[in-house]
């Protein structure tokens, strides 16, 4: 397993690290599959099947500058991936709506190359992903982690790694999916 020597770089995924996306996520072990498009809809509103569609739908929506994620680099080499976007542009299945005291921004998934996993990397996603959405005026980031001998739904992190970071389980999604919130800062003019 590889040890990053030090914190991985993280940046958001725009059309100018759309390429690294499509690399991390068609290389070996990879979500080519999904293209983390099972909780969005495509432009025109579809919601593609196969992954050659979604393939298609997520450039379309990287491409109109829409939020999607980040993703984390080992050596200039993309590793992981963390889906981050405003709760609205997600179906709206995800979870259950709610009144927040402001806009809820949403991680549903993660996906970390096997060769570094257990060095860090989720947690540092997480925390980018946490100053992304306070950047962008969220108060609410929101996460849908299960149990962690859970059989399936495992892209969206385990509990326990959740709570230990101060999220707290406000719902649940379905049978297996927990839904766990933090607040955001409040943020100030200078902010």
């Amino acid at each position: 397993m590889v040890r990053p020597a030090a914190a991985p770089e993280v940046r958001e995924v725009t059309p100018a690290t759309w390429a690294d996306m499509e690399r991390l996520f068609a290389g070996r072990g990879g979500p080519s599959a999904c293209w983390c498009m099972v909780w969005r809809r495509a432009a025109d509103g579809s919601r593609p099947q196969r992954g050659p569609a979604r393939h298609e739908a997520m450039a379309g929506i990287v491409a109109a500058g829409i939020p999607v994620g980040l993703l984390a680099y080992d050596g200039g080499e993309p590793v992981a991936w963390c889906s981050v976007a405003p709760r609205a542009t997600f179906v709206p299945t995800m979870a259950p709506t709610d009144h927040a005291a402001g806009p809820v921004w949403s991680v549903p998934c993660f996906f970390v190359r096997r060769d570094h996993r257990g060095a860090g990397v989720m947690a540092a996603l997480l925390d980018a992903a946490e100053e992304l959405a306070h950047a962008r005026g969220a108060a609410v980031l929101e996460a849908y982690p299960v149990d962690p001998a859970s059989p399936s739904y495992g892209f969206g992190g385990r509990l326990p790694f959740f709570l230990a970071r101060g999220y707290v389980e406000t719902a649940r999604a379905g049978t297996r999916r927990h839904v766990v919130r933090r607040p955001l800062p409040q943020r100030t003019p200078r902010d």
